[in-house]
């Protein structure tokens, strides 16, 4: 951490709806992660700014709840139609910040604007519901309404989606919204937070908070906020769920994952390996659904799968983001590069076989980029540290399975329940693993079964903290409360005191 300079871009808040440097004097260093040069400085917010963003939402949300959703919706149409014009500016953002391909920043920003979309329907999706003569002349209703301030934290691997995942539902169900972006790469929070307001968002309806605990705490501590999104490692998905809980606030927190995908003897193995090469070191295997485990059945799936991995990765192309033709990006940080590169050592030293090294990656344009090229393990156990810890990077390991029961319970009974896949071609095998897995994502034959916007994403076990997943259906029950009413209307003169609990005899 420094103090702000004129060499870099700085990179301020935004509150109740213009930038807003905030009153700390401490930013963080944003790098470009395919240079390693210093880019942009964030400001890390105080209390004080966080309490200032709160108070500007809050301001704000009466007008905004009483909006009909109508006339919400149509503030995200003009904001989904700025998304779709800016993609290629915004994706560019990404690929500086975060070193993700340019190619896969363009697919994030599109999968955010599908939440956008969904979130465009909410009139529908607000609809309650109306029983008529619940007594004699007496009706019953129920509706869905705001919380009020919500807020969400998310992570640095999807700086522009994961938000999306949050506040478009939040929005057009009628609340305000405090983002608290990574520091990592904070840019693209507040360039959302500029369309929004180009598309017409009022004032203080949403509001951006950069920073790092300090912020956060703040964020659970204030009573103004009735609720918490968070997508993170498990650590602190579950110190934020405990915490958000405890100042009695609703919490969705998503947490970390080990993702398996179980490839039978029957399954296409070249269908099998292109769909491990990209789930695996896609966006340099900083994904929550990134599939981390390969379970090969039997020795003779497990002798060839290995083989063609080994001769896929020889020809995996790994560089800047921004170059043509390149697979795969830096990591996001030098601390993260060098953390995911120790598991190589650390899974030697376990016994596991270390079968490509990315360290010995030759890698074009490196310079001094955070670089890591795809590594992979063989004869992984399930003690190992490599297996049972989330590496959040391009190392893929092998662990071999002798039939598709044991495969299946090497599954259930890891920690980690985020998603999972298999590769067959037999249906029967296929349901025994949708109906028997403890998994909240699951996909056949496909790698990473990230659902469509209007379904729901969200994990099981240690993988989610919280009773509703993400966006979809349960977006729109966490960001609402039900209210029920039971109405009678004067005019009917037989009515008479009851003591008892009313019934129908």
């Amino acid at each position: 951490m420094t103090t702000a300079s004129t060499s870099v871009t700085p990179i301020d808040h935004w509150i109740d709806g213009s930038s807003d440097p905030g009153t700390g004097t401490t930013r963080g260093d944003v790098f470009d992660p395919a240079t390693g040069q210093l880019t942009g400085q964030v400001a890390h917010a105080t209390v004080r700014d966080v309490t200032a963003a709160v108070t500007a939402a809050e301001r704000a949300f009466r007008s905004w709840a009483a909006t009909p959703p109508h006339v919400r919706a149509r503030v995200l149409f003009r904001f989904r139609d700025l998304l779709e014009t800016h993609r290629d500016r915004l994706a560019a953002i990404i690929t500086a910040e975060h070193g993700k391909v340019f190619s896969d920043a363009q697919g994030e920003v599109t999968r955010g604007l599908e939440v956008v979309e969904f979130a465009c329907g909410i009139p529908q999706l607000l609809k309650g519901e109306f029983s008529e003569n619940v007594g004699r002349a007496v009706d019953g209703v129920t509706f869905r309404q705001p919380l009020g301030v919500v807020a969400g934290i998310s992570p640095f691997n999807f700086p522009a989606m994961v938000p999306l995942w949050m506040f478009p539902v939040a929005l057009a169900c009628g609340n305000t919204f405090i983002m608290k972006p990574s520091e990592k790469d904070p840019t693209l929070s507040v360039e959302l937070a500029a369309l929004l307001t180009e598309a017409g968002l009022p004032d203080g309806v949403f509001n951006v908070v950069h920073g790092d605990k300090v912020a956060v705490d703040a964020l659970l501590r204030d009573p103004r906020v009735e609720a918490i999104s968070f997508v993170g490692s498990t650590p602190v998905a579950e110190y934020v769920h405990t915490a958000a809980a405890a100042n009695g606030k609703r919490v969705q927190a998503l947490g970390g994952a080990k993702n398996h995908m179980v490839v039978m003897p029957d399954a296409d193995l070249d269908q099998a390996v292109s769909a491990l090469m990209g789930a695996a070191y896609g966006s340099a295997g900083e994904r929550c659904m990134a599939i981390s485990v390969a379970v090969p059945v039997g020795e003779e799936t497990a002798r060839q799968l290995r083989e063609r991995l080994v001769k896929a990765l020889a020809d995996l192309k790994v560089g800047p983001g921004t170059t043509d033709g390149v697979e795969m990006g830096p990591l996001v940080t030098r601390e993260h590069r060098d953390k995911v590169a120790g598991y190589l050592d650390i899974g030697v030293a376990e016994g596991a076989e270390l079968v490509v090294d990315g360290r010995q990656a030759e890698i074009p344009g490196a310079g001094e980029g955070y670089f890591l090229g795809g590594s992979l393990f063989d004869h992984v156990g399930p003690g190992m540290r490599i297996y049972t810890e989330e590496i959040f990077g391009p190392v893929l390991a092998v662990v071999r399975a002798g039939s598709f029961a044991e495969a299946l319970t090497l599954v259930n009974e890891h920690e980690f329940g985020n998603g999972t896949a298999i590769f067959t071609r037999d249906g029967n095998t296929a349901r025994t693993f949708l109906a028997e897995v403890k998994a909240g994502m699951v996909g056949v034959n496909v790698p990473i079964p990230v659902p469509m916007a209007f379904h729901s994403f969200g994990g099981w076990k240690r993988s989610l903290f919280g009773d509703h997943h993400v966006h979809g259906p349960e977006g729109v029950r966490f960001y609402t409360r039900t209210k029920t009413a039971t109405v009678r209307w004067p005019g009917d003169s037989s009515v008479t005191t009851e003591f008892a609990m009313p019934t129908h005899t």
